[in-house]
């Protein structure tokens, strides 16, 4: 039969009343953080929404007082006019989706072929060493300068303007894939293959998902130079798409309808980007749940 004496109860009564206090400021300091982040994240979209407004009134009221010249820095609000009625006539539509079009198809493939050529010279070291000076040079010679090229090969069709994405996705996205490849530690392979893993299963389950956070770095990189690169193909070799009502509108000084065409290129690259985004998060859940963990700790 055990006996608990007054001094032992009391310094057991302190030790519970002392936990209780610091689980509630505990609690208390969790709830002050998450209200603080809550803060920085309504603060965080309050000025990426106000920042553009603010600028967009700026650009109008400097405009309709002189301080830019209309003629060349049409106000905004004209601006949004002249897309209206370029959007209900459907001339921007039929700009846009052939943009949209040659841009899909040669982000596509241009990303497949830049990832598994990547992870074939990762994992074959004679592939890599074959390939790896030639496509050094071919990366750094400028996109757009190849375009002669496929002109004289393919003529004016919408191969060369496709084939001029896919070329400038590939490269982007094989290097990445290839640089995530290679930064892989030797201790997981090592440990992999020590748990039976080889061939597909080391390919499936450590390579492949070692090297995604960098082939998904590689395709928001990517993203972005295909529509830089497929606006100026339409500068020069098309009668349709975005780059086209672009150059077109600035020979016939048709400022109003140029902007209308920067601002629906503008919308699309952030469109593409943020598909990408959304991909990555799919591809990589770990990384992002994490994220939310860590956050979550603080």
């Amino acid at each position: 039969m055990s006996h608990t004496t007054p001094t032992t109860e009391t310094a057991t009564a302190r030790t519970t009343a002392g936990g209780g206090i610091l689980d509630r400021e505990l609690e208390a300091a969790i709830r002050r953080e998450n209200r603080r982040l809550t803060g920085l994240k309504r603060r965080d979209l309050t000025l990426a929404i106000a920042t553009p407004i603010v600028l967009l009134l700026a650009w109008e009221i400097a405009a309709r007082t002189g301080a830019l010249d209309g003629r060349l820095f049409t106000p905004p609000s004209e601006i949004g006019i002249q897309g209206w009625h370029m959007i209900v006539s459907g001339e921007l539509w039929v700009h846009t989706l052939a943009t949209v079009a040659r841009l899909v198809v040669g982000f596509v493939i241009g990303s497949i072929a830049g990832v598994l050529v990547g992870l074939i010279m990762g994992v074959w070291r004679p592939v890599k060493a074959a390939l790896e000076p030639t496509f050094t040079a071919l990366y750094a010679l400028p996109k757009i300068a190849i375009l002669p090229l496929l002109l004289l090969i393919f003529g004016l069709t919408e191969t060369p303007k496709i084939l001029s994405v896919v070329i400038s996705v590939f490269f982007v996205v094989q290097i990445n894939t290839l640089s995530g490849i290679l930064q892989i530690d030797p201790r997981i392979t090592e440990a992999a293959r020590a748990y039976k893993a080889t061939g597909w299963r080391l390919f499936r389950y450590v390579l492949l998902p070692a090297a995604l956070p960098s082939i998904m770095t590689g395709l928001r990189v990517s993203a972005g130079m295909a529509v830089i690169v497929i606006t100026a193909v339409e500068f020069v070799a098309s009668n349709t798409g975005l780059g086209y009502l672009i150059w077109n509108s600035w020979q016939l000084f048709q400022p109003s309808t140029m902007f209308v065409g920067l601002i629906t290129v503008a919308l699309i690259g952030a469109l593409v980007t943020g598909l990408v985004i959304i991909l990555e998060r799919l591809m990589l859940p770990w990384r992002y749940s994490n994220s939310t963990k860590r956050k979550a700790k603080k």
